[in-house]
């Protein structure tokens, strides 16, 4: 309690919040997280984008591997943490969520006041033409053309899935407007965040007194960036998170605790309270 206790003072004393969320907030929605308690990947990394476009074989391997794990995030839910950040939202007590996370569970909470940094995995775009295009279309293009996705054993927060599947004879999509290689619309590894979606970012931060960090290791820099940078404004930053995380030296307050178990306890409420402090 003594802990739960310190992160109400921190939300108490710093009314205007910047919340920046990662895959622990989704855990709760059937959707896995990347990283164990000390930091360390779970299971492979993300494919990369020098990898993607390498080759046609490697973009097979890929949405082979979507075809399975894309059906996981299509389906998951708003949890009570979600829940209960769209309440703070409309108490006023947010400049913003800063989302980590490609799942879209801020968007189908309700949350208004969202910079989804890595993008939404329920878009496609066009690597030539950056035509954009629904993700779930392309779900069942790939299932007429190559049958039922194959059997998964492990489903990754990114849509990814630890699939054995033969390759050979593939179909990977293409553009129907020029042809050119898809992607999903979302950051991969290797490739740098849009410019003016960092800048947003940084406008939000700049508004808020606080960042408040939920369920993420932070071992990306796309996301330490931020709290450094309100580090070195002197705006305090409170983390809640299963472990460690890189930006354990910088915290005012660092909660060991699953984020909707937190946000519960930070709110007063059971789960069926958290739903009503939106209506």
């Amino acid at each position: 309690m003594g802990q739960i206790d310190a992160l109400r003072d921190f939300v108490a004393t710093h009314p205007r919040l910047m919340v920046l969320t990662g895959a622990g907030i989704s855990t709760g929605s059937g959707i896995t997280d990347y990283r164990d308690a000390n930091g360390q990947w779970k299971r492979s990394p993300p494919m990369d984008i020098q990898t993607f476009r390498a080759s046609p074989r490697n973009r097979a391997r890929y949405w082979s591997r979507s075809m399975a794990g894309w059906p996981i995030v299509a389906a998951a839910q708003p949890n009570d943490a979600h829940r209960a950040l769209v309440a703070l939202e409309a108490q006023q007590r947010l400049v913003g969520v800063v989302t980590q996370n490609v799942d879209g569970l801020h968007d189908a909470a309700g949350q208004r006041r969202i910079v989804s940094l890595h993008g939404r995995l329920s878009e496609v775009v066009c690597l030539t033409c950056g035509a954009q295009t629904a993700r779930a279309d392309w779900q069942r293009w790939l299932i007429e053309r190559n049958g039922p996705p194959a059997a998964q054993t492990a489903p990754a927060p990114d849509g990814d899935a630890d699939v054995v599947v033969d390759l050979e004879g593939f179909q990977s999509p293409a553009c129907d407007a020029c042809g050119g290689v898809l992607k999903p619309d979302v950051v991969f590894f290797g490739e740098s965040v849009p410019r003016a979606r960092v800048e947003r970012c940084r406008e939000m931060l700049a508004d808020a007194d606080a960042l408040l960090v939920l369920g993420s290791s932070l071992m990306v820099y796309s996301g330490f960036r931020f709290c450094r940078a309100a580090s070195e404004a002197g705006k305090p930053v409170a983390i809640v998170n299963l472990g460690h995380t890189r930006a354990d030296a910088l915290a005012a307050v660092k909660l060991e605790a699953d984020c909707g178990a937190a946000l519960r306890a930070l709110l007063g409420a059971t789960p069926s309270r958290v739903e009503a402090a939106l209506l």
